[in-house]
């Protein structure tokens, strides 16, 4: 229907032929009337491995990232990460959106999730997921996700990152989870957004099941879109784990780089750490032992497994003699999942963060982030800036040396190399926005996972709270655990801050909550 494939084999045949001489590192001989001198050729760009974990919350590692470890960073066996973050520079305060599809979209488009309207996750063509309320509705999101080409029905049209990426001679690598769009959409493909190589993505934003032995849960006689995991079926039948598997697909997908003396770019994007909670065998039992219910343990395994393909990805770096030219950037696209069938009471899971995945207190949206770029970034370094996924657009064009481009959409992301070369900048003016005009289903709910939207600025940060007309200020230098309202307490900054929430979702044309009874968006946070 939208015959992209041609497309890409000519553009991609195109471009080896343009670029191979300036993408390959080889040896090539010159002769002039007195000699003959071999002239080393290096690669003009960048390898960049692009590393997300779905669902990890911000303390889901034993590498911490406030200022001291905490007893949740324990219970997690990470040494991949803690021997990466040596060497790399952490990120203390980085966010996404609180749930899945919005940040991918953020991180493909540069756009805020208020600016692309895809504010939740999306499934199937033209069908929203939102939760049902008595009072709020959502409004008319775009539940298709992203598009590459306009006009298509409640789609984001954009210019995909991997697009100029693949434009600009990498061989563009997407592995694991994609949901970009809605299931038989364009956006759903991730061939169709700048990868030539797509391993295990489509519409699903979570595997029916992680174990190979029961086909990833695919069944011939009963669809169901999450066992849909292309490109994989050679392990159907193992005895194997899907993490391991895209991870072994993976160097063989940068084996093809290599031999194409190209430069690659890897979206490593795991399905891991996301239900289900199927058991790793490698991993698992230890914390069986240990006395964690069945459900957590599977929990704990499936964060290992995950850090145990960081280092092989960090190994096969070191063997190919890759290390040096590669950057390596890793994050998480929400915050942890915080409800049954993780062990303990309801939003205790992130602590000291509150809630978790698809609220906009701290544990829905402060992610995990560290980045190693050789020769730019100081290893064990930390910043404390405030940055958020959609700007990881405009710098991974940065650190690719690509300048000249152009967009169909505006970028609302802003690039991160100044605290990349120098981690002790800040910038204390930079807002940072969230826009969540739905009603969120995942589990037990409480009152504060829907139809909210939020800034932060400096230290202070406001949430909104449209369904209850409630504003909440909080001083996150102070009280990172968000505990003290302090909104009746400051009212002129609640006031200011209000305005500026307003003022940024008027710029970027967010959408609000609907009031069902009169069919009007609720009020904008400054005008209560």
């Amino acid at each position: 229907m939208y015959n992209r494939n041609f497309r890409c084999v000519v553009g991609c045949t195109l471009m080896i032929m343009l670029t191979l001489n300036v993408q390959a590192q080889r040896v090539i001989e010159s002769s002039d009337q007195n000699s003959k001198q071999k002239i080393e050729i290096k690669p003009s760009r960048p390898n960049i491995i692009f590393f997300l974990v779905d669902d990890m919350g911000w303390e889901d590692t034993s590498v911490p990232f406030w200022d001291s470890t905490t007893a949740q960073n324990g219970k997690f066996r990470t040494p991949n990460m803690a021997a990466f973050a040596a060497t790399a520079e952490k990120f203390t305060n980085a966010y996404a959106n609180s749930i899945c599809t919005p940040s991918r979209v953020s991180l493909m488009t540069g756009m805020s999730a208020g600016r692309h309207r895809v504010t939740n996750w999306t499934m199937f063509k033209d069908k929203a997921v939102d939760a049902k309320d008595s009072l709020l509705k959502a409004p008319d999101w775009n539940v298709n996700g992203l598009s590459p080409v306009p006009g298509d029905s409640r789609s984001v049209y954009a210019t995909p990152l991997p697009e100029i990426l693949r434009q600009n001679g990498y061989y563009t690598i997407h592995c694991g989870k994609a949901h970009f769009g809605a299931y038989q959409t364009p956006g759903a493909d991730p061939l169709n957004i700048g990868f030539v190589k797509n391993i295990g993505g489509s519409a699903a934003g979570n595997p029916a099941s992680y174990l190979a032995e029961a086909d990833f849960g695919y069944d011939p006689d009963h669809f169901n879109v999450r066992a849909d995991i292309p490109n994989m079926q050679q392990y159907w039948g193992t005895p194997t784990f899907l993490t391991e598997d895209l991870t072994i697909e993976a160097k063989k997908a940068m084996d093809t780089a290599l031999a194409l003396q190209k430069s690659f770019f890897l979206y490593m994007a795991h399905y891991a750490v996301h239900l289900p909670y199927n058991a790793d065998k490698r991993f698992v039992q230890k914390y069986l032992d240990a006395g964690y219910t069945k459900p957590e343990a599977a929990y704990l395994a499936l964060v290992e497994g995950m850090d145990k393909s960081l280092g092989d990805l960090l190994d096969y770096l070191k063997e190919k003699g890759l290390d040096q030219n590669t950057i390596v950037v890793f994050m998480s696209d929400n915050g942890g999942f915080s409800h049954a069938p993780r062990q303990g009471a309801d939003n205790t899971q992130n602590y000291p963060l509150r809630n978790g995945k698809g609220s906009l207190y701290e544990g829905g949206i402060r992610e995990p982030m560290m980045i190693k770029w050789p020769g730019v970034t100081l290893a064990n370094s930390v910043s404390d800036q405030p940055v958020i996924i959609q700007d990881f657009y405009p710098t991974i064009l940065s650190m690719a040396g690509i300048k000249n481009y152009r967009t169909v959409q505006k970028i609302d992301g802003q690039s991160m190399m100044p605290y990349l070369k120098n981690p002790k900048k800040v910038n204390n003016q930079r807002e940072l926005v969230w826009n969540f005009p739905n009603g969120w289903v995942g589990g037990a709910q409480s009152q504060d996972c829907s139809w909210t939207c939020a800034i932060r600025k400096g230290n202070w940060k406001l949430i909104y709270f449209e369904k209850y007309a409630r504003l909440e200020l909080y001083n996150l230098k102070e009280d990172i655990k968000e505990q003290h309202d302090l909104a009746s307490a400051r009212p002129k900054l609640t006031r200011k801050l209000a305005k500026l929430l307003t003022k940024q979702l008027k710029r970027q044309q967010a959408q609000m909550a609907i009031i069902k009874s009169s069919g009007e968006p609720v009020l904008y946070p400054d005008d209560l």
